[in-house]
């Protein structure tokens, strides 16, 4: 057999396994609880991993390896924001997220959860929470999209849209039909599978360039700066690289599996093993970036067109055809992880914060749960569309969608867990200052070589929600009694 067919053989036991656990979570999805949020009962490792593999996406294979195999060690600084944001992220937001959604009449969504939490009655802050997610979200999936169909170009050789429908079929039939929990299971499974490779490739590349000292050795001789964190780095693109932690506390698809574990006391149990799980992942990834410089310079003859693909292409050297097929299958874990979990928090933005908010309320949960298999499809061929034309990196269209929902939700998902005084106008003036300057910044050449856009974002997200809640506040004793009854829940949870 060629080394084509054994790695075709190891990406299809793959996609099988993913579409076996979809139609394992369509036996078990009985309503749309079930359907959107899994009927809060994981744990904590499943929530961790799910976390973990939703987060990342396509970003973590070849996203960050391109970018340090490109330019060098400095690019690292994502890494190190990403998982100092993670880490406050599961400290500060899981455990009152988890209490709080539960409280406020049990929400299954975010903006079902702001819209309970500061009894809204215009059903505004729903509508324009679905808006801003439905907008961000098809970027995002898009984003993930194009990193399937590059990943079946390098591969193998298929062309770039036929990888793009491929991948976009089998995770749009999973998701459909299994929702939540096919989301979270495929996850778990995708985000072990993202580890180990993430692990055994810059493992035993280190080997294959002669260690540590004969990679260092083959580094400098490139350029001496890409060992370097701060050589060619200026305190605003540091600022900026770091900043990405902000965008953890409004990004829906991680916070959501925040609301979906089953009890408070095991967010400090999923956090250890998300942060463990991420931090090596992203050690990986950094070191796979610094071994593709290395074995490139000691194979002069060879040459990578696309930096991106450094992970798949050191694979393929390193492994047995059948083994570099599961090395290749860790990149479509990461891509589908995070494609499956924005399509099922996008066709809940669509069915349970717009259409079930605004137009029908009162019909059947299977009327809902059918609804939102259609919503999943829909957002799904909106961003194929989007994705047709590769026209700008993943990174790029990650980094919009990312500073999108975390200048938007991120500061008004704190406020309304940690101050009573958040009001409805105060978060819906912040989400839509967060979201505008986001959208004016990030296509804005001149504001966007200065600072990464989610930083004014966030800034003036928080600086807008507080001075027009003072302004609006009026006190509401449910509000107050709501909130007492979350801070002693978590107590005595914990």
């Amino acid at each position: 057999m060629t080394d084509y067919v054994y790695q075709l053989i190891a990406i299809i036991i793959y996609m099988a396994a993913m579409l076996y656990i979809g139609y394992y979570s369509y036996k078990k999805t009985a309503n749309l609880t079930d359907f959107m949020l899994g009927g809060r009962s994981l744990g904590p490792g499943v929530t961790a991993l799910s976390a973990g593999a939703a987060d990342m996406s396509g970003w973590l294979l070849m996203g960050l390896p391109g970018a340090i195999y490109a330019t060098g060690l400095v690019e690292a600084w994502i890494a190190i924001g990403l998982t100092v944001g993670a880490y406050l992220n599961w400290l500060l937001v899981a455990p009152r997220l988890r209490v709080y959604s539960q409280v406020s009449n049990d929400s299954i969504t975010i903006p079902s959860f702001l819209e309970n939490r500061l009894k809204d009655t215009s059903r505004l802050l729903r509508v324009v929470s679905g808006i801003i997610i439905l907008v961000f979200f098809t970027f995002y999936v898009s984003s993930g999209m194009v990193a399937g169909g590059v990943f079946f170009d390098e591969s193998f050789g298929l062309d770039y849209h036929t990888g793009l429908l491929i991948v976009s079929a089998v995770v749009i039939a999973y998701t459909l039909f299994g929702g939540f929990l096919a989301v979270s299971y495929t996850d778990v499974v995708q985000g072990l599978v993202m580890f180990l490779a993430l692990i055994l490739v810059p493992v035993i590349g280190l080997f294959l360039v002669g260690g540590s000292d004969g990679a260092a050795e083959s580094i400098r001789s490139v350029d001496p700066a890409r060992l370097s964190l701060i050589e060619g780095a200026t305190a605003l693109g540091v600022l900026s690289s770091i900043a990405w932690g902000l965008g953890y506390f409004g990004q829906p698809h991680i916070i959501v599996r925040f609301m979906a574990i089953s009890s408070v006391k095991e967010t400090k149990q999923a956090r250890r093993i998300g942060i463990g799980w991420m931090a090596l992942s992203l050690l990986g990834a950094i070191a796979t970036g610094l071994i593709g410089i290395a074995y490139y310079q000691q194979n002069a003859g060879e040459t990578l067109s696309d930096p991106e693909a450094i992970f798949i292409s050191l694979g393929q050297v390193i492994f047995h055809p059948f083994i570099a097929g599961i090395m290749l299958a860790a990149v479509l874990a990461a891509v589908m992880s995070t494609i499956s979990s924005q399509l099922i928090v996008t066709s809940s933005a669509l069915i349970e914060d717009l259409y079930k908010a605004v137009i029908n309320k009162d019909a059947s949960d299977k009327h809902f749960v059918l609804l939102g298999r259609i919503a999943v499809l829909f957002v799904a061929v909106v961003a194929m569309f989007i994705a047709w034309e590769k026209n700008t990196t993943i990174l790029d269209l990650v980094a919009y969608a990312w500073a999108g929902f975390g200048a938007a939700f991120g500061p008004v998902i704190l406020l309304s867990l940690f101050w009573r005084k958040l009001t409805t106008w105060g978060a819906l003036a912040g989400m839509v200052v967060g979201a505008t300057t986001v959208v004016i910044w990030g296509n804005n050449e001149t504001l966007k070589g200065l600072i990464y856009e989610i930083v004014p974002g966030f800034i003036l997200c928080l600086i807008v929600a507080v001075i027009v809640s003072l302004v609006t506040y009026r006190k509401n004793a449910e509000i107050d009694r709501e909130f007492d009854e979350a801070i002693t829940l978590l107590k005595q949870e914990r």
